[in-house]
């Protein structure tokens, strides 16, 4: 049965009685490519963190240097959640998120040939535009193509394919690094450029997207452009920041600090990365779920708690038992709260801007990032990486904690144009 078909049916009584995995098995074609797109930028960027020390000794730069790179990386970002969010508004989710993808394919590729510092730096600047650009379309994409019920779930199943590729990288990491060095593991990020064909083919534009096409275009460009900081808006904005700079703080230099601290090698650190993604792969989908259940706020407030005091065994533990408990864990909690973004996100811009609001806020995630990735280090030569890490993490889990706590007047975008058209069955 084809995606338009399913939009034009009635909503039958018997929908309620119909789980959420159900109602979402239509649309798998718009939820996996939304997977897949999240799950090879993850292994893009994850191969860039687990290889930062064998980087900086071939380019002969300092970890705070390399730092330097993760920043650039999120400044690209930056312009790839705006300019693409914008691109997505006017030209289609689905086209915006084929671009994208191709994009950071392409540099990707680009950071295997890179033989300077100064070059890395534009080349990983081009690729968080890409990174960057596909996210904001493909969660817009998503959350405007599945029905109300399964946005909570669909949310919580795209932002697991990070994890996916996490690990995926770890793996590649362990297996390639020793015998063929850092490079051919970048030789690898061109294969995502495969996905825009299955968009292409297999992926339908956003029905709320064609919505708005078929309305007189003096009134869609008036509201278009009517992107403001409301309430709503604004705790989109500093929630991202914060949420990144502590997400940031909590995984970017994980692997540098097991290499370092705990001198392993690039072998021994991938169990612990496995942890983690384990445990994010199963928090995530439970995050998903009972947010359908229980609300946004709520699940966000006991992630966060578990979060903060799961960071202290997560980096200060040194039996081996602990340290796997305490990577799963903080995995299980302190990343799947990401599950949530997307459809968070979209609730609080109208459906004209959704998809700059949702890039305009990823963009502002991104500084966070870029801040995390230049402070951790440099507090980790003043009192010691575990000591940055740990500080870093619990200052951004009570900021952003605060900001979940505002309850905004209106969620403009919590009913989407076109919303009564979806079937849930």
């Amino acid at each position: 049965m084809s995606h338009e078909h399913i939009l034009s049916q009635p909503v039958s009584a018997s929908d309620q009685n119909v789980s959420a995995f159900q109602l979402l098995r239509p649309y798998w074609r718009v939820t996996l490519a939304a997977f897949l797109g999240w799950f090879l930028d993850a292994f893009d960027q994850v191969a860039l963190l687990l290889c930062l020390p064998d980087i900086g000794k071939d380019l002969g730069v300092s970890l705070t240097a390399m730092g330097i790179i993760i920043t650039a990386q999120s400044v690209g970002r930056v312009v790839g959640n705006t300019g693409w969010g914008w691109l997505s508004d006017r030209y289609g989710r689905k086209l915006t998120f084929m671009i994208g993808v191709i994009w950071f394919a392409v540099f990707s590729g680009a950071t295997a040939m890179t033989w300077t510092y100064l070059a890395m730096l534009v080349v990983q600047f081009m690729f968080g535009i890409g990174f960057g650009g596909e996210w904001t379309a493909s969660a817009a994409l998503l959350m405007e193509s599945v029905p109300p019920r399964t946005r909570s779930l669909a949310s919580s199943l795209m932002m697991s394919g990070y994890e996916c590729g996490f690990f995926a990288a770890a793996a590649a990491q362990a297996i390639i690094l020793p015998i063929w060095g850092w490079r051919a593991l970048f030789l690898i990020g061109v294969v995502p450029a495969l996905l825009a064909i299955f968009i292409r083919r297999g992926v339908p534009e956003s029905p709320v997207w064609l919505k708005l096409q078929s309305m007189p275009k003096q009134q869609v460009q008036r509201r278009r452009f009517g992107f403001r900081l409301d309430g709503a808006a604004l705790q989109a904005l500093i929630f991202m920041a914060f949420v990144q700079f502590q997400n940031a703080a909590m995984y970017s230099f994980y692997p540098t600090f097991l290499r370092s601290d705990r001198h392993m090698s690039p072998a021994d650190v991938f169990p612990f990365i496995a942890a983690y993604c384990i445990g994010s792969l199963l928090g995530k989908p439970l995050c998903g779920v009972l947010a359908s259940r229980f609300g946004d706020r709520v699940v966000f407030m006991l992630y966060f708690a578990l979060t903060a005091l799961g960071i202290w065994p997560f980096i200060s533990a040194h039996n081996m038992t602990v340290m796997l408990a305490g990577a799963f864990g903080v995995g299980m909690f302190g990343n799947s709260i990401f599950a949530l973004v997307p459809h968070y996100l979209s609730q609080r811009f109208p459906s004209e801007t959704r998809s700059l609001g949702m890039g305009t806020s990823y963009a502002v995630a991104a500084l966070g990032q870029g801040v995390a990735g230049f402070l951790v280090p440099m507090l980790g030569v003043i009192y010691g990486l575990p000591a940055a890490i740990i500080g870093s993490v619990l200052v951004g889990t009570v900021l952003v904690a605060s900001i979940v706590a505002y309850r905004p007047a209106v969620l403009p975008g919590a009913k989407m144009e076109g919303e009564e058209e979806h079937v849930v069955g």
